[in-house]
């Protein structure tokens, strides 16, 4: 028989899927604004992930595992490696290299918010209040998240009912998921393994930060991009501390 405490951690994930769902809607209705203000958006997703991954992820992780950096370079070549292929094998070079701005930001998200989904689980079967920290902490990034992935879906040329899609399916399904597939093995989760798929997740949000998104901005060159970089390290300081 399930556990109330599994019930507990399956509506943090569910919660943490609606408020992401939510930014993806909210965009979604605004699509045109999003599209004209890209750059910053850009800038400060950038700015949250590169800065929540040096500060928090990497560091954490390096604690948990010794095998940890390995595996934030494997996070950050594969993405690498999978850009590449859609570049050469799957379609275009000219409008691979259009869908890929958006795909690999998407699989990035992705593996981010299923580790999340992981994270939840083995929190709250430490404690419910050390799950509640958490769940606050990890929740505060998710509505921002739903809007960026749309919106580097859109700008790279999917159209808004496939950009709506692929983010719910990259960014928000993705956490409840995690708890799922995790639960069942929540007693076989080590440090050392959590601290593993941390450094991944690290690496692939490292790899979406530093090559598509900061390049990106600096292409546009908006007057304001730096001043949303600059927002988006604020709100990464803001979110590691919330989790203490």
């Amino acid at each position: 028989m399930i556990n109330t405490t599994f019930w507990i951690v399956m509506s943090a994930g569910i919660l943490a899927c609606i408020v992401t769902t939510i930014g993806i809607y909210v965009i979604n209705k605004f699509a045109e604004w999003g599209k004209k203000n890209i750059v910053y958006f850009i800038s400060f997703a950038a700015g949250v992930l590169i800065s929540v991954s040096f500060i928090h992820i990497i560091p954490k992780s390096f604690e948990m595992s010794k095998n940890a950096p390995i595996f934030l370079l494997v996070g950050f070549l594969s993405l690498h490696l999978f850009n590449r292929f859609l570049n050469v094998f799957v379609c275009d070079k000219e409008k691979c290299k259009d869908y890929a701005f958006g795909i690999i930001p998407a699989i990035g998200i992705g593996l981010h918010s299923l580790i999340d989904g992981i994270i939840y689980s083995v929190t709250f079967s430490v404690s419910i209040f050390t799950g509640v920290l958490a769940a606050v902490g990890m929740v505060l990034h998710e509505f921002p998240e739903g809007i960026v992935t749309f919106l580097l879906l859109v700008k790279s040329g999917f159209n808004k009912r496939k950009s709506s899609l692929y983010a719910f399916l990259a960014a928000a399904i993705t956490t409840p998921l995690g708890v799922l597939l995790s639960w069942p093995f929540i007693s076989r989760v080590t440090p050392s393994a959590l601290g593993v798929l941390l450094s991944l997740s690290a690496g692939a949000l490292v790899y979406v930060g530093a090559t598509h998104l900061l390049p990106k901005a600096e292409e546009e060159s908006k007057k304001f991009s730096l001043l949303a970089l600059g927002a988006g390290i604020l709100v990464a300081v803001i979110i590691v501390l919330s989790k203490g």
